[in-house]
Formats: C-alpha cells, sequence, structure tokens
C-alpha cells in the first residue's frame, strides 16, 4: 500500500484574498495505487450544497449553530438529522425550518450512532439536487467560518477533509493531553495501518462532491462511530477520488456533553484492520 512518501502535496504558502481573507493552499492527496483516476471537473459556481448536523441533546447549541452556518454562504443549506433527543432539539428544528426553506429536519426514533446519522443524510442530499454535501459537528467545535474555506477547496478536489494535524502540526483548543495524544496517534495508527495517507482520517469536518457518495455503497458502510470518518475517506480514496486536507482549528465543545466513548474508540482500532483487509482481497 502506498506510503506517507507518495503523498502528492500541492504548495503550502499562505495568500490573502482581495477581501482580506486568509486562504490556505490545500494539501492534496493520490488517489489509491492501481485505481483508475477520477476526473476532477468544474464546479457550477451557483450550485448548492447541504450541511449535515447530527445532534442529540444539543438544543443548547441547534438554534446558534443554524444560524452561524447559514451566514457563511447563501448557497448553503442545513440539515439537521436527530436521534430523537429527548431535550427538545428536533422540535426546535422543526420551528425553524417551517420559517426558513433553507433548514431542514430529518428525525430518527432514538439514538442510533453518528454513522447511520450521516448515511442517512447523505441518501436524503443525494435524493435532492445538492453537488456538495458537508459533514459537521453541532457543538461548535467545528468553526462554521471555516465553511467558505472547504467551498475554495471542494473545487481543487472531490473530498476535502478539515485537518487537525496537518503536517504534524496540531490545531486543537481545550482539549486534555490525554485525549489529545488519543487523537494524535489514533491517527498515526490508522495511517500505518490501511496506508490511507491523512494527517487527520478520524476528523469530522468534510465536504464531498455527490458523486463521490453517489459512487460508495452507502449500504455497505459498517462503521457507526469515529471508525465512520476512516471508513469513508478510505472508501473514497481506493476508488480514485481526490483528497484535499485544510486546516482547521478545532475548539472542544462548551455546552452540551461529549458523545466519546470506549466503544467507539474500541471499534477503531478494529476497523482499520478489517478495511485493509477488505481492501488486500478487493472489497474495496
Amino acid at each position: 500500500m502506498p506510503s506517507q512518501a507518495e503523498v502528492a502535496v500541492s504548495p503550502t504558502t499562505v495568500t490573502v484574498t482581495p477581501t482580506g481573507m486568509t486562504a490556505v493552499v490545500p494539501t492534496v492527496v493520490t488517489p489509491a495505487a492501481g485505481r483508475p483516476v477520477r476526473e476532477l471537473a468544474p464546479l457550477d459556481p451557483e450550485a448548492r450544497a447541504v450541511v449535515i448536523i447530527p445532534t442529540y441533546n444539543e438544543r443548547e447549541n441547534v438554534t446558534r449553530i443554524i444560524e452561524a452556518v447559514l451566514s457563511q454562504d447563501p448557497r448553503l443549506d442545513v440539515l439537521i438529522v436527530d436521534d430523537g433527543s429527548p431535550d427538545g432539539t428536533g422540535q426546535i428544528v422543526d420551528a425553524l425550518a417551517r420559517v426558513n426553506p433553507r433548514v431542514h429536519a430529518l428525525h430518527r426514533a432514538k439514538k442510533l450512532g453518528l454513522g447511520t446519522a450521516y448515511v442517512a443524510g447523505f441518501k436524503w442530499a443525494l435524493a435532492r439536487d445538492y453537488a456538495c454535501v458537508f459533514e459537521m459537528d453541532a457543538d461548535f467545535s467545528h468553526d462554521p467560518g471555516h465553511l467558505r474555506q472547504f467551498l475554495r477547496g471542494i473545487e481543487q478536489a472531490h473530498l476535502v477533509l478539515g485537518s487537525r494535524y496537518r503536517e504534524g502540526k496540531v490545531t486543537v483548543v481545550n482539549w486534555p493531553m490525554s485525549r489529545l495524544l488519543l487523537s494524535f496517534f489514533a491517527n498515526v495508527y490508522a495511517r500505518m495501518v490501511t496506508g490511507l495517507p491523512l494527517w487527520d482520517a478520524t476528523g469530522g469536518f468534510k465536504c464531498f462532491r455527490r458523486d463521490v457518495l453517489a459512487d460508495i455503497d452507502l449500504d455497505d458502510v459498517r462503521s457507526n462511530g469515529y471508525a465512520f470518518q476512516i471508513e469513508m475517506s478510505f472508501r473514497a480514496w481506493r476508488r480514485g477520488w481526490w483528497i484535499a486536507e485544510i486546516p482547521i482549528v478545532f475548539t472542544d465543545r462548551t455546552e452540551g456533553v461529549s458523545k466519546m466513548s470506549k466503544r467507539i474508540v474500541r471499534e477503531a482500532v478494529w476497523m482499520v484492520w478489517r478495511l485493509r483487509w477488505w481492501a488486500m482481497t478487493g472489497r474495496l
């Protein structure tokens, strides 16, 4: 499998746009060796995108995150995938959707996991005319201000990842050292086992072109925790799609409760070996 040395990197210079916003040139990853390389077609500048945000008990954050997302670009819509939050998160979103056509809600009966929430959201988006589909957290650990960088980055790749560790530089705020080390070395581990040449394969701030999602058999995706992020990127990379990483600042949540658990960590530990086996046996 390809090693880290096989990553194709575009210049990492920082430029300033005419509006004064700092723009970072994405780090672009070469598709998996021996796989057909996909054409990078130009995007319609007027094409719409949807930001999928899974929620469970996020009433403190959900109104603010929706407003923050929609303020970034008029082409963006929001889809909240709510897992029957007992705190009324879903009802808050329904009320917002009634007065704003850019807000959408997808309700599930109970807490079913992050991966299945995103898969449900992907299928919802593919049934509509969105050109790009985002993944994003509800708790402001993913800064909505980065969305404009993603929209520029997706013009140069099929999948753009927001990286907390690009080129080994850590851009995480408010995490205890134990969790930071767990996350950082989990990415080293995933890279070594799978050969997936990404700095931050476990990150959940992403933008897919719709063609990537349409090409992946979403019903075959097996991960449901944070391993889901590794699996989706691995599947895209193995199928010849171009992936880019842009640096983001990740800030730990200030409202609500983290969904991290030991079960999620265990799933990630074993899933990378399954992905490697599937690639070796031709399943991916």
